[in-house]
This record gives structure tokens, sequence and C-alpha cells, in this order.
């Protein structure tokens, strides 16, 4: 599984109406999104209109691919564009990447027995640590 994280830059003066459009997104962009591998999708918004999104696909090239093709992606981007600063091409293949510099699990599991692992599997078997 690849874990992707982007950010993009919401026009300030848009804002408003980029939220608006995410209150509920169409159905049929919902399900071309799921159709193309990526699941655990979310967008956050910063103040100021950054935006930074995640989301995890076993593909993520495929993904890329199938959205790019998909005449749905093409049209919902193609209305979405004009809400970004700074964007050359559509939102959903322009934006940042952002590089993955920890994530918890992946760490755990490297440290096999060291006391972090121990804290971890305590937690498993005790409940929620605090």
């Amino acid at each position: 599984m690849t874990r992707v994280a982007f950010k993009l830059q919401v026009r300030p003066e848009l804002l408003d109406e980029y939220l608006a459009r995410h209150s509920p997104v169409r159905p049929e962009m919902l399900a071309e999104i799921a159709a193309a591998g990526r699941r655990n999708y979310s967008l956050f918004l910063a103040e100021g209109g950054t935006l930074v999104g995640y989301y995890e696909t076993d593909d993520d090239a495929a993904a890329q691919a199938y959205l790019a093709a998909s005449p749905v992606a093409a049209r919902w981007e193609s209305e979405m564009s004009r809400f970004f600063i700074g964007l050359d091409g559509r939102p959903d293949q322009a934006a940042t990447a952002l590089a993955e510099v920890f994530h918890l699990e992946d760490q755990l599991a490297d440290a096999g027995d060291s006391p972090a692992s121990d804290i971890a599997n305590r937690t498993d078997t005790e409940g929620s640590a605090s």
C-alpha cells in the first residue's frame, strides 16, 4: 500500500465556494475516486487556503491513469481548476506531492523488540494508551 499526500493553494476569495463544492462531492465523482483505487481519501484546509490531501492506494500510477482517462474526473477537475493558485494542469494531476518523513506503524515494525514495540504491544492487549 502507498500513502500519498499532496498540497494545493485555494484562492482565498473562493474558499466558501470551494467548501460548498465538497459538501457533498457529486456521487459520480466519488465513485470514480473509489474505482481508481484510492481509499481513505481526506482533504484538510489550513488557514489562508492551504489544502493538504491524503489517500492510500495499492498502485498510484494506475489510479492516476484511471482518473486521467475518466470523463467524469476530467469534467470535475476542469470545473475545480479555477479554485487554485499557481497550478499548471488539472488539480488531480498537478498538485505538489509531499514527501513522507514519518509513519508510526512502519517505525514500530522496524523497531522489532525495542521498547517502542513493547509499548505498542501492551497498548494492543491492554486497551488504549494515554
